[in-house]
């Protein structure tokens, strides 16, 4: 087996093999990820462990080996443990003692199987896992990957469901899988165009989402073909109360004649992978494992993880069930209410749903996608969506983080567009908001609500950038709390509220600390606007151009539709006349005034002030007026009801006295005929 620890050996030794013949349908493509970017290992990282320090297949004197290995794997997978994620780090390992590895008299640092769990824990959200594999798969288009497949299928053991994650890219030599389910091993940080930086994502996703993982991976490079399986069993190594992290690994080399064992160490290592493998996946037999690689061309990577966690109500964390296009997630990230409300207001639907929905946050997840390639989730496609496409009165702005001009010289990254505007649905007030930051193409930080104000302040803006200055926290939920981070944080809070502040009354919110611009419906008293829309003159009113040119006060007006805006305005102080004058004058040097262009049948000469207070003493004066009206049509009402109230019964007393007399006549004139009888 190989550790995921391993101590200094010898060079691996091979078989003795044939020349590899160039292969017809193995055309040489790019070198994997792993050995393109010529990774720096120790040059004893990929060598097979010492026997000694390999617990699991420590003879026993008295006990064949083979017959231990049955021993071990007499455990069904779910009899033990927990199968909820959040509890399943609660076991003490306390199994075959092994001793720290030394190799030239240095100890090796040794890793607990719970290590898996806890580094795991960093992904607090299912669907963030999921994200990390496909971010794998995307860094793939470089060796020529175009697709992503994303599907599941059935545990042909137990028939229960499983996570199956493929793709068409590179692949992995045997080197390669031993560098990817290590910790910390990362070819692409030194890649400028790759998401992957930091050699932990793939542990961390698939032991988030469930206790096992295997691997099949298929790659050509260098004229030859190898194919590599393994296994990363969490349940394994609890099961087995392991105190170290054991990761099973076989690998093939494709002949034309066939697949021949590739041996790094010797055939009895190998076979024991092997038979530790088949004993504790979904695939009992060699045959069964082979059969994965069906479909698979010269290259590529099929993930499958199973033994998927459940919840607190014994429930799997993930639902296959409620779309059969989708992967759901069940539990606080699900929210009936926005799901419904999703339906109502398509255009916030990716806000509403994304947290429980993989197919709508998929749709947003990449900025752009590399043409040609496909993310398909459970047979069907996912559309690609950009966000901005959502907005209306759209503004891009450049923000760029503060820093000495060299530092900006030297790093041309060090800006971000940020391009806001409101939602489509926004007219309908629903509480939408928050800034989509990508970070070198990856959403990480999905609608970040940056303006927590108690009223409706903010509400239905959206924001979209690619920040590529501040660093992601190691599960791309997040970023690193650093100043840079805080700048950015702090001037995105300033650009939704400057863009609140003017543009929130064209969605119909009201902005009551909206400054409102000073606006003239007439010439100020005593000055009038000469003829003509270009090179205005404001004039005292009865003052001849001609006779006395010195108290002209020149005015450029520029013509806008049927108004005019002052730009400059030159007033000799002996012209004003008045304070009010003096203040309306002042308005206009300060360029804040803005003139209506009036029809020259209603001349007026009416100061702003002074038309301001006439009109609010006028609008008081209606409104008493109008009171006084209302009270009088009131009491009116009122004196209406009780007349009509007064005939209604005079009413019904002639009626009664009329059918009384009525009555009386009837029985007078049947007396009357009696007695005329």
């Amino acid at each position: 087996m190989e550790g995921l620890i391993s101590p200094a050996v010898k060079k691996p030794k091979l078989e003795p093999k044939e020349e590899a013949p160039d292969l017809g349908f193995m055309n040489t493509r790019k070198e994997s990820c792993i050995s393109a970017a010529g990774q720096d290992l120790p040059e004893d990282f990929l060598e097979p462990l010492e026997e000694p320090s390999l617990p699991v297949f420590v003879p026993n004197t008295s006990t064949p080996i083979t017959s231990q290995l049955q021993s071990m794997a007499s455990a069904e997978l779910n009899r033990h443990g927990c199968r909820q994620f959040w509890k399943a780090g609660d076991f003490d390992g306390k199994g075959f003692p092994v001793p720290g590895s030394v190799a030239g008299g240095i100890d090796h640092v040794r890793v607990h199987p719970r290590f898996l769990h806890s580094n795991a824990t960093s992904h607090k959200w299912a669907l963030g896992a999921i994200a990390e594999l496909l971010d794998n798969a995307l860094d793939e288009v470089n060796n020529g990957a175009t697709f992503v497949n994303v599907d599941m299928i059935r545990n042909p053991q137990s028939n229960g469901p499983v996570l199956l994650i493929e793709d068409d890219g590179g692949g992995m030599n045997p080197d390669s899988m031993r560098g990817c389910m290590s910790l910390g091993y990362s070819a692409k940080s030194k890649r400028a165009n790759t998401i992957g930086q930091y050699g932990n994502g793939f542990k961390t996703s698939t032991m988030r989402l469930g206790g096992d993982v295997i691997v099949f991976s298929r790659n050509h490079a260098g004229g030859s073909s190898t194919q590599s399986i393994g296994m990363l069993s969490y349940t394994f190594l609890r099961d087995t109360s392991q105190e170290d992290i054991i990761v099973p690994m076989i690998d093939y080399e494709i002949k034309p004649f066939g697949l021949k064992k590739l041996v790094r160490s010797t055939l009895d290592d190998w076979n024991h992978n092997l038979e530790t493998i088949t004993k504790w996946s979904p695939y009992h037999t060699e045959t069964e494992l082979l059969r994965q690689f069906t479909g698979m061309k010269h290259q590529g990577t099929k993930i499958i993880i199973y033994n998927l966690w459940e919840d607190d109500q014994g429930q799997l964390e993930l639902d296959f069930e409620s779309d059969p296009y989708d992967i759901q997630v069940r539990g606080a990230n699900r929210d009936e209410k926005k799901i419904l409300m999703a339906k109502r207001f398509p255009n916030s639907r990716h806000y509403l749903t994304y947290r429980h929905s993989l197919r709508s946050y998929v749709s947003i997840l990449y900025l752009r996608l590399a043409p040609g390639f496909r993310i398909i989730l459970r047979g069907l496609e996912i559309e690609h969506h950009n966000l901005a496409n959502d907005l209306m009165f759209a503004q891009e702005q450049t923000y760029r983080p503060h820093g000495g001009p060299e530092y900006l010289q030297k790093d041309k990254q060090m800006v971000a567009v940020v391009t806001i505007g409101f939602v489509k649905d926004a007219k309908e007030h629903i509480d939408v908001q928050g800034f989509n930051v990508y970070h070198k193409n990856r959403l990480i930080k999905p609608f970040w609500r940056i303006w927590n104000s108690a009223s409706s302040h903010g509400r239905g803006i959206i924001g979209v950038l690619e920040a590529n200055f501040v660093e992601p926290a190691h599960d791309k939920q997040g970023f690193e709390r650093t100043v840079v981070l805080g700048r950015l944080e702090a001037r995105l809070l300033q650009m939704q509220k400057n863009y609140w502040n003017t543009n929130c009354h064209r969605v119909g919110y009201f902005n009551a600390k909206k400054k409102r611009t000073p606006k003239l419906l007439y010439p100020p008293k005593g000055f009038m606007l000469e003829p003509g829309f270009e090179n205005r003159a404001v004039t005292r009113m009865n003052y001849k151009l001609d006779e006395d040119p010195s108290v002209l006060a020149k005015s450029n007006l520029s013509t806008n539709g049927t108004s005019f805006i002052t730009h400059e305005a030159v007033i000799p102080d002996h012209l004003l006349g008045d304070a009010s004058s003096r203040q309306v004058m002042e308005i206009q040097m300060n360029k804040s005034l803005l003139l209506i262009q009036q029809p020259e049948e209603e001349p007026s000469s009416v100061c702003m002030d002074d038309l301001g207070a006439e009109s609010l003493t006028r609008e008081d004066g209606e409104n008493k007026q109008l009171k006084a009206k209302v009270l009088d049509l009131e009491k009116k009402v009122y004196e209406i009801k009780g007349c009509v109230e007064i005939l209604t019964k005079e009413r019904d007393s002639l009626r009664m006295q009329l059918e009384i007399e009525f009555k009386q006549r009837a029985f007078e004139d049947e007396e009357l005929r009696k007695r005329l009888k």
